[in-house]
């Protein structure tokens, strides 16, 4: 079995596949999530996994390989710990510039983080190309696959919960709110205005920006919503065709399954 890893700033991703009969992306048999803490050892990693694992009834054996995309550089170590000594096997970090299923043309491949090339090896794979990515975490990310299969360009703002926190820590007299649509555009009280500007803020931002990068694609590219906050912003625009929460722990497994390795799946 092939356990993945996506590493965010927020949260953790993890999900467990089976090796399919035939055909990608394999059979995901569990996922979980849990907040990254970037002061976390392997130990600590693995007594979490430990517990998952035991939830499942699946015994640590049943791991051959570990892949991991991720973009908090400061858990490397503990990751390479988690697999070693734990599942008895090497630990792969998934790179832009250095996987070959979805070329890069960017200037620096290399700054292309793990997370967006996995996403983007997930909606190829599963979507065909071209296609967009919008990652809804603790960034939004918008990503852009051409005609050709080639990750050509990506825009990156501050994510939904960054930027509400923000506002609220340097405006005295705005508070938190519940992140749900407002009845209206119009808001009527603190509160709507709020959640108006929030939510429909963000609405408009990615449409607007995967306009552009249809525009600039040539292609009216099917748009996919990933990420552990999509759910706050999906359902209020039609401009997903597909909401997919294990977009990136499928980029992983496809990268995987046609990287080398002694250990099978």
């Amino acid at each position: 079995m092939l356990f993945a890893v996506e590493v965010g700033n927020t949260n953790i991703k993890f999900g467990l596949f089976e090796d399919p009969s035939g055909g990608l992306p394999g059979c995901l048999v569990h996922a979980w999530r849990s907040a990254t803490n970037k002061e976390q050892t392997g130990d600590d990693l693995a007594a979490l996994v430990d517990a998952m694992l035991r939830v499942q009834d699946v015994p640590r054996s049943a791991v051959r390989r570990v892949v991991v995309a991720s973009v908090v550089p400061s858990l490397y170590r503990a990751l390479t710990g988690l697999a070693e000594r734990y599942f008895h096997c090497p630990v792969q970090f998934l790179s832009a510039a250095r996987q070959t299923i979805v070329p890069v043309r960017l200037r620096h491949a290399a700054e292309l983080g793990a997370d967006l090339i996995a996403g983007a090896i997930g909606a190829v794979t599963k979507y065909g190309a071209p296609v967009i990515v919008v990652q809804f975490g603790t960034a939004t990310t918008v990503a852009a696959v051409n005609v050709a299969g080639e990750y050509v360009g990506t825009a990156i703002a501050p994510g939904v919960e960054v930027s509400v926190e923000a506002l609220v820590a340097r405006a005295a007299k705005l508070m938190s709110v519940p992140l749900v649509k407002p009845p209206a555009a119009l808001g009527v009280d603190t509160t709507t205005a709020l959640q108006s500007g929030i939510i429909l803020g963000f609405v408009g931002q990615v449409e607007h920006l995967v306009r552009c990068f249809r525009h600039e694609l040539g292609v009216e590219a099917p748009a996919v919503a990933t990420g552990g906050l999509a759910d706050l912003i999906v359902p209020h625009t039609d401009l997903f065709a597909a909401h997919d929460e294990r977009l990136v722990l499928d980029g992983l497994y496809t990268w995987a399954a046609r990287t080398s390795s002694s250990s099978p799946l």
